[in-house]
């Protein structure tokens, strides 16, 4: 028997990127709910990835932080996959050196390792899981988008996203983080796997559009 669906009336949203936490309000501004980051709550743990899969992650996150919190949170893991390196990064995007790099050390070892990879073999996707725990239920969304990564760097790097200075999305002459709000929200990885978890929300009668 299908439990109750609950109403969302205010959604934590488990991050403290403010890159990631800009396209996820975004998206979800067409629903009547608030929506919340760990730093509007003054919540400072940090969640220690372990999972063996994005989802994994996106779901632990979502259930550590409900538990602090006691609202419905939504909790995000993100990599990207490059061709060339056999998929790496990946589920270790952020900790590849084997511990938490900073944007522009990350940066650097991306670049280094294709440094003599030409233009035509730096293909790349972006990839999102977000999952959505309510207390009682998980939701779950996917987002992906392919690419390329260019030589250097083309712009600043985004905090918390240095990938993002170098991933340029097909389709487009410039790299992710070169992208406006608007291209974003029909592009981004992470508003295609918000636009899943809302799919099923709404289906399920859990949210007032």
């Amino acid at each position: 028997m299908t439990k109750e669906i609950r109403k969302l009336n205010k959604l934590l949203v488990a991050t403290h990127n403010p890159g990631k936490f800009k396209i996820i309000k975004d998206k979800l501004s067409s629903l009547n709910i608030e929506i919340l980051s760990l730093d509007d709550l003054g919540i400072k743990e940090d969640f220690e990835e372990t999972g063996q899969t994005y989802q994994e992650n996106a779901s632990g996150k979502a259930k550590f932080y409900y538990k602090l919190a006691q609202m419905p949170t939504l909790g995000d893991d993100s990599g990207l996959s490059v061709d060339a390196l056999d998929g790496a990064p990946g589920l270790y995007s952020r900790f590849w050196p084997g511990y938490k790099g900073t944007d522009e050390e990350l940066l650097k070892m991306l670049l280094d390792k294709l440094k003599d990879v030409p233009d035509a073999q730096r293909t790349a996707k972006f990839v999102t899981v977000l999952a959505l725990f309510d207390g009682q239920q998980i939701y779950f969304g996917q987002g992906e988008v392919k690419g390329v990564i260019t030589q250097e760097a083309l712009c600043d790097l985004e905090p918390g996203l240095p990938y993002s200075a170098v991933f340029r999305p097909d389709g487009y002459d410039k790299v992710f983080s070169q992208l406006t709000l608007e291209e974003k929200r029909g592009v981004s990885h992470r508003a295609k796997a918000v636009d899943e978890i809302i799919k099923q929300l709404s289906a399920r009668g859990g949210v007032n559009k």
